[in-house]
């Protein structure tokens, strides 16, 4: 999607919202929250939906999805997260990433509760290996098995490195020697990467996603009807906001995963199937004009991770200014040109979208709620909470 068509932030509504609270701030609009998680389940087509706690990192618009009818448990990213999720009332949590962090492994062994509501992730003997010498054997800990879903052509490997479980010899093997340890394998995962996380930018990525699926397809139903020979699953995971409505149909899945869709980053902007809503929004204040047709903004550089590149940092709202090449956005300062940078003075405020979502709430402590240009409430991120899980 080219700039041009990019989806509409009311700046007018936001700035009403916010009038007189300091910047930088960040918003999220809740009717285009709302409208973003309703499309979400629209595109699941009646697969529960479990929400990726990163891309959220809010415990109260977690809440709100999750009290949705179409959603349903939480993909959280780290331990000690799924501890504070259960003990804030959140059932269901897979911590979808592998940990090797004993103090929170053992909180959750040693708490009925939290041994029914964790799962942890496995993906290799080694990992089975490293909860045994943890924990010893019989510890009664649940645990998933994320599966390799990267596309092979060659020696080509296209996907992210994750697991190195691939075939249904290795989800056998890992599944059995957990098994033998006392461990409950409860799940399986298959998240793939390069057709929920790339935009569909030309026909290569486009030929890149059509082969990754099918190439999935094929591979995840004998993968499942082996585990499952050897265990009940309660869960088979797959996809993410990018690949949501691509998989709904898909046999052998019981639920799908998203997040970052409900916020609508700039990454969403070019994707054939879907067009989030930009709920999420963050002000700088201008704090220098350096030359005309330019202004600094104070802070900003919100770079998104993941491979670097122009894809990955916040684009101004406005579509008369844009940042510089040769700076872009800054720790401390944003510099921006355009036609509309001569109409700001100082103290105004600049607009912005992050490439990405969750991470964005590293940087603030509050989020403020915003719908038809009324602040309707302001709720503490993960970080006001004094909650920080890396």
């Amino acid at each position: 999607m080219s700039r041009k068509d990019e989806p509409f932030v009311d700046v007018e509504a936001l700035e009403t919202a916010t009038a007189g609270l300091p910047a930088p701030l960040v918003t999220v609009d809740l009717d285009a929250f709302d409208a973003n998680a309703a499309d979400l389940t629209r595109r699941a087509a009646g697969r529960p939906i479990r929400l990726a706690s990163k891309s959220v990192r809010c415990r109260s618009l977690l809440r709100r999805a999750l009290d949705r009818p179409g959603f349903a448990g939480v993909m959280a990213y780290a331990v000690p997260e799924a501890v504070w999720l259960v003990r804030q009332g959140f059932t269901d949590v897979f911590v979808a990433y592998p940990s090797v962090d004993g103090e929170w492994i053992r909180t959750v062994t040693e708490d009925e509760h939290l041994r029914d509501e964790v799962t942890l992730t496995v993906d290799s003997v080694e990992h089975v290996q490293f909860l045994v010498d943890l924990l010893g054997f019989g510890s009664g800990v649940r645990v998933a098995l994320d599966v390799d879903c990267s596309l092979r052509v060659g020696r080509l490997h296209l996907g992210v490195r994750r697991s190195p479980l691939r075939t249904p010899a290795d989800a056998l093997a890992v599944t059995r020697a957990a098994l033998d340890a006392g461990l409950r394998v409860v799940g399986l995962m298959f998240y793939d990467a390069q057709v929920a996380g790339l935009p569909d930018r030309g026909p290569h990525l486009r030929t890149l996603k059509k082969r990754s699926l099918a190439d999935l397809a094929e591979r995840r139903a004998p993968l499942v009807e082996a585990v499952g020979a050897l265990t009940d699953l309660e869960f088979v995971n797959g996809g993410g906001t990018g690949s949501l409505g691509r998989l709904a149909g898909a046999d052998g899945l019981t639920e799908l995963a998203a997040g970052s869709g409900l916020y609508g980053p700039t990454l969403f902007d070019a994707y054939d199937d879907f067009s989030p809503r930009p709920a999420m929004a963050y002000a700088l204040p201008v704090v220098r004009r350096p030359a005309t047709g330019v202004v600094t903004a104070y802070s900003g550089g919100y770079v998104a991770s993941g491979e670097p590149g122009w894809t990955r940092v916040p684009s101004p709202v406005d579509r008369a200014l844009r940042l510089i090449r040769s700076e872009a956005a800054g720790e401390v300062q944003t510099p921006l040109r355009g036609s509309a940078a001569d109409r700001l003075a100082i103290g105004d405020r600049v607009w912005m979208r992050g490439a990405k979502a969750g991470e964005l709430l590293e940087r603030f402590d509050h989020v403020h709620l915003v719908r038809q240009g009324r602040l309707v409430e302001t709720v503490p991120s993960y970080r006001g909470e004094g909650q920080n899980f890396g």
